[in-house]
């Protein structure tokens, strides 16, 4: 089953955070992830969310731990937390209908 990176977040800095966009797409393409959201259009329908949402899909959930987990991502988060909020959650994808 595909494991997700969920981020739900606001850009502080916009500028210092394409420092951390560039090197997300390369960190996230070398684990095998693939981006599904990106901070598109996004309507709020229930509770309260920060106005950026990404959503990234790994091969496994097990992928996803491991990219979040990665020095080299690890690095990255630093400079996100430098120039924006987010909340970020790992989960398992549903099984495949059968």
């Amino acid at each position: 089953m595909s494991g997700y990176v969920i981020l739900n977040g606001e850009v502080t800095d916009p500028d210092a955070y394409e420092e951390y966009k560039a090197g997300a797409q390369r960190v996230v393409a070398e684990h095998g992830g693939r981006f599904l959201a990106r901070g598109g259009a996004a309507t709020v329908v229930e509770g309260e969310w920060l106005p950026r949402v990404v959503v990234v899909e790994f091969p496994s959930y097990d992928a996803a731990l491991a990219f979040y987990r990665s020095p080299e991502y690890q690095r990255l988060v630093e400079i996100r937390k430098a120039c924006s909020t987010a909340s970020v959650v790992i989960v398992e994808g549903a099984p495949a209908p059968q």
